[in-house]
């Protein structure tokens, strides 16, 4: 097993602002957008360099996503952040019909996704925005894993053409990734080569997938990890040649099992290579208040559960 290590935890929250600042020195037609969350969406830096290339729309969500989509038009690229929450669920209806039917230039970026969100209860934890948004064509889905990747992720989607939504989150996690590692879209990261198992992970839970790994490699297995961060479009080619080794998988996330990253990776084996798939994650239900670590191991979401999904795929080969 491949040994990573971190020298600290940081918000990926924070990784978004400093990309966003990167992506808005490397090209003047990036324009930052907030719904009354800039300090939040860490969004300070952007603001007091470019004071006229953002808009501060206030509570008012429904409107941002339209003015993202009108300044498309005069070919500017603006990202548009809130909470996830408030950024898919609430806004649906504009990001389907202004966004992502017409094909518009617009980033969504939202932070405070799933149950790390925390003390902020059920309410705020949406669970089901990788679903809700991956089902709309033209759309983009990406979840980094730390605050490197959101970084150059962030940076990444500037340079795309085409509708993205950016996930990420609000607590501190180990920043693992190297500073200076290429973001390709769509492309898959292996993080350990391994023959007996393949576990998926995304956002959050890949940190949680290496620590599992380790655990697994004391145990005599040899775990494949792999990093997806790219939800949509899926790295089929990376699933694949991974699956056809190991015979069986586990997806990780923090997300809702229904319309998530285990949704994806089981639609694909189950037209191309039917096999035992384990899936962590959420099942059905919403969130509640507590700390993120209580709240990761109430719902099963935590390195031993990684564990314990590995060792039943395995025993179902």
């Amino acid at each position: 097993m491949k040994k990573y290590n971190y020298t600290e935890k940081q918000e990926t929250r924070g990784g978004f602002g400093e990309g966003l600042l990167e992506a808005g020195k490397t090209n003047q037609n990036v324009i930052a957008l907030t719904a009354d969350l800039l300090t939040s969406m860490k969004m300070d830096a952007f603001v007091k360099e470019f004071p006229d290339r953002f808009v501060q729309v206030g509570i008012a969500e429904a409107n941002m996503i339209g003015i993202a989509a009108g300044l498309t038009i005069g070919g500017k690229i603006p990202f548009a952040g809130t909470f996830a929450n408030f950024a898919t669920a609430r806004v649906y209806d504009q990001i389907r019909q202004c966004v992502a039917y017409s094909n518009k230039n617009v980033k969504i970026c939202a932070s405070h996704a799933g149950l790390t969100l925390g003390e902020d209860g059920a309410t705020h934890q949406i669970l089901e925005d990788i679903g809700l948004i991956k089902m709309l064509p033209n759309m983009t889905v990406i979840v980094p894993c730390d605050f490197n990747q959101t970084k150059a992720a962030t940076i990444a989607i500037a340079n795309y053409n085409g509708p993205v939504y950016l996930r990420f989150g609000r607590p501190k996690v180990p920043n693992f990734t190297s500073l200076n590692e290429k973001f390709e879209i769509g492309k898959a990261i292996v993080l350990n080569k391994g023959k007996d198992v393949t576990i998926f992970a995304c956002g959050h839970l890949v940190w949680k997938a290496i620590e599992a790994g380790e655990i697994l490699a004391q145990k005599g297995i040899d775990a494949e990890i792999i990093n997806i961060h790219t939800i949509k479009p899926l790295d089929t080619l990376a699933v694949l040649n991974s699956v056809k080794k190991t015979k069986c998988v586990v997806t990780a996330e923090e997300h809702m099992i229904n319309g998530g990253l285990g949704d994806s990776i089981a639609q694909l084996l189950g037209r191309n290579f039917p096999l035992p798939i384990e899936m962590v994650g959420v099942m059905d239900k919403f969130g509640e208040s507590g700390t993120p670590e209580e709240l990761m191991v109430a719902y099963g979401l935590d390195t031993i559960n990684i564990v314990d999904a590995a060792l039943k795929a395995i025993s179902r080969k």
